[in-house]
């Protein structure tokens, strides 16, 4: 995104326990985690100054962490608390989070057992993930080169920095194209997710989506479902093969970048922004707000 580096922005880092300047957050090059990929991360939203499901998030983060072999120096509770303190900090009602933790440069090489397990968080101001007049229209995506790998060869269940490499390609190709992201398949040549979003399709009045046994599980795909089937809609959750998007009426991503975005192209397929997405946009909309701001509107 365009503007200002995101290592020369003004305000604090939340980093190993203590808060420092934006501009001091740094790292050495040796550091395990940016040459191994060492690395796990969180993508989290606050809005009216709260994260959406905050407790999930950084659960998700140490799970992550798990699954990469290091356990996180600090306990959830601490990390809530620092996430809560740096948006109050920072002054932020309606941010982006990055909590990130990774292995340090004590040791250099694909065996780092002892080095130090670093953690931090960032927030700052972000804008719908997709251009909004492309959201209201819904956006159009590529059918990317990559796919998922198979879990017998990458840890799907960590959200983990190595395995985004093939997302930035992907997405990156698309954008050449004129293409807001790609829809990538897994290794079998199965319909699997966008590179930082979960898929969604309505046929029917009825909501499919892939089973996520490759793909992370997303918070935001779990909470759209629930909000689905709390409306009365069927949710799906199986095997989708590519050649099937023809017959589909509509499509939509979730994630917590991407919040409800509806999709209106993959590759020769189209779709339709139709009800059934718009309600779940609102509906969503709707839950991530604070309770006492839905309190506070019911009231008015």
């Amino acid at each position: 995104m365009a503007g200002i580096a995101f290592d020369q922005r003004d305000g604090e880092i939340w980093y190993n326990g203590v808060f420092v300047p934006w501009k001091d957050a740094k790292l050495h090059v040796l550091t395990h985690g940016l040459h191994y990929a060492s690395c796990v991360f969180e993508g989290e939203r606050a809005y009216g100054g709260e994260v959406f499901k905050l407790e999930e998030h950084t659960e998700r983060l140490h799970t992550s962490a798990n699954v990469l072999g290091f356990e996180l120096p600090y306990s959830s509770e601490e990390i809530n608390a620092a996430t809560r303190e740096l948006l109050a900090r920072q002054n932020l009602v309606d941010a982006y989070v990055r909590p990130v933790a990774w292995r340090g440069s004590e040791m250099m090489g694909v065996s780092a057992q002892h080095n130090r397990i670093n953690v931090a968080i960032a927030a700052w101001e972000w804008p719908s993930y997709f251009k909004p007049e492309e959201r209201l229209k819904g956006i159009r995506l590529d059918m990317a080169e990559y796919r998922r790998p198979d879990p017998m060869t990458a840890p799907y269940k960590s959200k983990a920095a190595g395995l985004y490499m093939i997302c930035t390609l992907s997405k990156h190709a698309a954008e050449r194209k004129g293409y807001a992201d790609a829809l990538m398949l897994d290794w079998r040549g199965q319909v699997a997710e966008a590179t930082g979003a979960n898929v969604f399709f309505i046929k029917d009045g009825k909501i499919h989506t892939p089973t996520p046994d490759c793909f992370l599980d997303g918070i935001t795909r779990r909470t759209v479902i629930d909000l689905a089937r709390a409306r009365g809609f069927e949710v799906i959750e199986r095997v989708i093969m590519p050649e099937e998007m023809e017959g589909f009426e509509q499509c939509f991503l979730t994630g917590t970048a991407a919040e409800v975005t509806p999709v209106s192209e993959i590759g020769p397929y189209n779709f339709q922004v139709g009800e059934i997405t718009k309600v779940l946009m609102e509906d969503y909309h709707a839950s991530v707000q604070p309770v006492a701001d839905i309190k506070a509107a019911a009231a008015g």
